[in-house]
């Protein structure tokens, strides 16, 4: 079972969520994996506390221009859709920032002038919280191309259960993540800006056959907005966690949800129950 957490926007209480479902799983005897997926601000260790103990370094391969054979045609340029390559006439400049790696302009340059050079992005970090299997990705300062580390990432899913933590917003880092994985809990707050970014969620995760579900974090007052909503788009709401100053206060010395009080843990334990079934009748439909 690989489970994502995810949603329109940052913000939304998302790290919390994931990392509380990952502990109240491992206090349950289920082996756990956790994976931080938000490879630009990655914070699920601040919750976890994990031991580092291994540590992979990622590359990307980035085109090398060979002077003496180019013969400066502009065919690698015209065909790369991130504009990393600028042919001048009598020269080929290169912008590794903006490269994503596809080899496309060392396939199709008629004078073989191009070979790769390994451009590193970022790192992988694993390592034990305990007994959840901790990993995340770590992208490099200044590096503009997350997915790639992403994926990085989520090859280390394994385990009985695999819970990703994803990055904010509906981009590309947050397609990767997403996609291929079981069940995605979107999380979301009741405000109006909640609402938009929820529905952009939606349709992303839709486009994507992904099954998915609700959990209404900071719920108060506004929460028929949320509830209309996913009436209206037959989304099942799994979970609402209350507008909590003892939360917030918890949240901001880094103690996770599931240790405020243990009523959380099993609630966190029933959310877990309630998603099994969903992608049990997700797939027998399919069937």
């Amino acid at each position: 079972m690989i489970i994502s957490v995810a949603s329109g926007k940052g913000g939304t209480g998302k790290t919390t969520i994931a990392t509380s479902i990952a502990l109240a799983l491992a206090s349950d005897n289920h082996g756990l994996t956790f994976i931080d997926c938000d490879v630009e601000e990655p914070n699920g260790h601040i919750f976890l506390n994990p031991k580092l103990e291994d540590a992979k370094e990622i590359y990307i391969d980035v085109p090398r221009i060979d002077n003496d054979t180019c013969t400066y045609c502009g065919k690698c340029a015209d065909l790369c859709a991130f504009n990393a390559l600028l042919c001048t006439g009598d020269s080929v400049i290169t912008f590794p920032e903006f490269c994503h790696g596809c080899g496309g302009c060392r396939y199709f340059c008629p004078e073989k002038a191009i070979t790769s050079v390994p451009k590193r992005i970022g790192k992988i970090e694993k390592g034990l919280a305990k007994d959840i299997l901790f990993a995340r990705g770590y992208l490099e300062v200044g590096a503009a191309l997350s997915p790639p580390l992403v994926d990085e990432a989520k090859a280390l899913a394994g385990r009985e259960i695999t819970v990703l933590d994803a990055p904010p917003g509906t981009s590309c880092p947050v397609i990767h993540t997403v996609r291929g994985t079981d069940f995605c809990l979107l999380v979301t707050e009741p405000t109006p800006f909640g609402l938009n970014d929820l529905d952009l969620a939606v349709q992303m995760v839709r486009t994507l056959g992904v099954p998915c579900g609700v959990l209404i974090n900071r719920a108060h007052n506004g929460t028929e907005l949320i509830e209309k909503y996913c009436q209206k788009e037959q989304l099942p709401i799994l979970m609402s966690i209350p507008l909590s100053k003892k939360i917030a206060e918890a949240y901001s010395r880094g103690v996770p949800l599931v240790r405020v009080d243990k009523q959380w843990e099993n609630k966190f334990r029933q959310l877990y129950r309630h998603i099994e079934e969903l992608v049990a009748n997700e797939r027998n439909n399919y069937n």
